[in-house]
């Protein structure tokens, strides 16, 4: 979760800024001049307050931390795109005030973390250092050369953690009954139609064919069927497809996947009723195109079992998590003090 990221991002926005700070001091040449000219000049920190809410102070490097968060790619890019760094700002705006509520809340509660929490938390954070060296020099530009700055800062992300972990992650959780409530109320939309799975060999004819030329192709077409039925299986003729096939399927081994009855020509159906899977059919002509196709599989209606669709339900169900989230957000600030600087 987003909240979690918050003690990670520490270090991606220590390594940024002093990235920036170096190509800053440097003329943009050769093949970086062009990207570069799309995207904003790196961010100045000087710890400059962004923004007060109930009389704590957030500053630009809060800001630039949450910037980073939200598009991570801007220390390999030299800075944020132009036309998307306003929209960023604010959403990083918006969610540094929202966790310095969330973090004030939590004292309000007398909320409390215990040592040994943030003994685990600091030992994972630190794992992300390649060396002592630029553990140290982490702590000199972002937490004032103090390890206990940075206990502090991750006590922070704990206690906010713990609160939304209350107040949005248990009220938003999805149980399996309500999965399971919304699947049976649904039956429609998880049954499948039939469907045929099938590759297909096409002879397609040039713009405004002449009679002769499409016999030439009927022909054509008579000798790749002989072929096809030669095949033994589906990379053999997937690799014929490839090879001659004159229609879009053929790049993908002539392979259409499983495609709706109400989506095929009726000649296909027809034919396919008829075969077996993994039989070839004989040559159909479709207007002035031949074809001729492989039955992978004929798949009759179906209703996708629970177990199937379980997974994808449960996140998209969560989406009640976004609302909880929202409500909890105007609660707080509808009881604080708040001054954009």
């Amino acid at each position: 979760m987003k909240y979690k990221v918050s003690i990670s991002m520490l270090l991606t926005v220590a390594m940024a800024i002093g990235a920036a700070a170096q190509v800053s001091s440097h003329s943009r040449t050769g093949m970086g001049a062009n990207p570069a000219a799309a995207n904003s000049a790196p961010m100045q920190v000087s710890d400059q307050p962004v923004a007060r809410v109930n009389g704590a102070v957030l500053t630009d490097r809060d800001l630039l931390r949450e910037m980073y968060t939200i598009f991570p790619y801007a220390k390999q890019h030299n800075g944020f795109p132009k036309a998307q760094e306003a929209s960023i700002r604010e959403g990083a705006l918006e969610m540094i005030i929202f966790e310095e509520l969330v973090y004030q809340e939590a004292r309000r509660r007398g909320l409390k973390v215990a040592p040994e929490q943030v003994n685990a938390a600091e030992v994972e954070f630190r794992k992300q250092f390649n060396s002592p060296d630029q553990y140290q020099q982490y702590l000199q530009m972002e937490m004032k050369n103090s390890a206990q700055v940075l206990r502090k800062q991750i006590e922070r992300s704990l206690l906010i953690e713990k609160v939304l972990k209350v107040e949005v992650d248990d009220k938003s959780a999805v149980t399996l009954a309500e999965i399971r409530a919304y699947y049976d109320k649904n039956p429609a939309r998880f049954t499948l139609g039939e469907s045929f799975s099938i590759q297909s060999i096409s002879i397609l004819p040039p713009a405004k064919a002449t009679p002769d030329q499409i016999q030439k192709n009927k022909q054509r077409a008579e000798e790749a069927l002989k072929q096809a039925r030669a095949t033994k299986n589906y990379n053999d003729f997937g690799l014929l497809a490839e090879k001659i096939s004159e229609d879009d399927f053929r790049v993908n081994m002539g392979d259409h996947k499983a495609v709706g009855r109400d989506s095929l020509p009726p000649q296909i159906i027809k034919a396919a009723n008829a075969m077996q899977a993994g039989q070839v059919s004989g040559l159909i002509q479709i207007e002035n195109a031949f074809t001729i196709f492989r039955l992978n599989a004929h798949n009759p209606p179906r209703k996708r079992a629970f177990e199937e669709v379980k997974p994808d339900l449960k996140v998209e169900l969560k989406a009640k998590y976004e609302k909880m989230r929202s409500t909890f957000a105007k609660q707080l600030r509808s009881k604080a003090k708040i001054e954009i600087v």
